[in-house]
């Protein structure tokens, strides 16, 4: 009650090089509801390090995507183990997984950025030549409803059910347990399914990607690229964001699949986000269709008899 009136009094003042402060109307489909004033921290990870970490008898950090494609040294500042006064124990599991065996990943460069009809086409055949069984990942809940509207009906005629995030009235939870259960189902989503899916086996064997997912330019967002770096820093969060986004695919040691994004607008330099190995091709949606459909044909043939619920109806 005490702090509210000294941060407003504060306005105008000396900026605290710690935060980011700024007033910002929230809008929901072009309708303002909201408005404030927001700080954040600039480097959260140093009040992650001061209460979380230093109080501790011992932390462990743990994850797939810990160093963003960089060294140790990123990793120590995601984590706020650079604020730590002792150096932390780094370790590195090997994967067990053999991802050039079992993914390829197929950068798509004739579906142009903005062309929504092109864009819901190209989503529609991906899922038709995986029979179902794709995760399609989009970075605007606009451009996921109107794909959503383009495709639901013409895949439902192909047998093909479609799931989908912000457009059916079911919690995330429930529509990954309805998609894992139907190997012929498909769901798209956004970032919580982009970072929070596991669905090992036949029910998740192709992920599409709407295109690289580059951070908002937001006044946050703008402030901590400034202070990370520049070009380097949205590099870190893309690649990232793209190891996530591959991870739905291998989940387990039997599990085969294809990553397919779609962005001829795909920086080479961020190709070191797939896991070493992987094979990573540009191609155009006509043969990136038909890899999708010989790898569902190989698949079939492999594991008929385990999968024989899988096949074409």
């Amino acid at each position: 009650i005490d702090r509210e009136p000294i941060d407003i009094i504060g306005i105008g003042g000396p900026a605290d090089s710690d935060y980011v402060d700024w007033l910002a109307v929230d809008r929901v489909e072009g309708r303002e509801y909201d408005v404030g004033l927001h700080r954040h921290w600039l480097d959260p990870s140093k009040p992650f390090a001061k209460t979380v970490l230093e109080p501790a008898h011992g932390a462990l950090v743990t994850s797939a995507t810990l160093r963003a494609g960089g060294g140790w040294d990123v990793a120590e500042a995601r984590t706020g183990a650079s604020h730590l006064p002792r150096a932390a124990q780094r370790f590195e599991a090997v994967s067990p997984f053999d991802y050039p065996g079992q993914a390829e990943v197929l950068i798509v460069t004739d579906v142009k950025r903005g062309d929504l009809p092109a864009l819901a086409n190209a989503y529609a055949r991906l899922i038709v030549a995986a029979e179902g069984g794709t995760l399609g990942l989009f970075t605007a809940i606009r451009r996921l409803r109107a794909v959503h509207a383009r495709i639901a009906d013409r895949l439902a005629r192909e047998g093909l059910p479609l799931l989908a995030q912000h457009v059916d009235p079911i919690d995330t939870g429930t529509l990954v347990d309805i998609f894992r259960d139907d190997p012929r189902t498909s769901l798209i989503g956004t970032d919580a399914l982009r970072d929070g899916v596991d669905v090992p086996g036949q029910s998740l064997r192709l992920v599409v990607m709407e295109g690289v997912p580059w951070p908002k330019p937001t006044v946050l967002h703008s402030a901590r690229r400034l202070a990370g770096g520049g070009t380097a820093f949205d590099d870190r969060i893309v690649r990232a964001r793209l190891a996530q986004a591959f991870g739905r695919l291998i989940r387990r040691a039997d599990d085969r699949g294809t990553f397919v994004l779609l962005s001829a607008a795909s920086p080479s330099r961020l190709l070191d986000a797939f896991p070493p190995g992987t094979p990573v091709s540009r191609v155009t949606l006509d043969a990136a269709v038909e890899r999708v459909r010989l790898s569902l044909d190989t698949r079939l043939r492999h594991e008929a008899p385990a999968n024989a619920d899988i096949g074409r109806p």
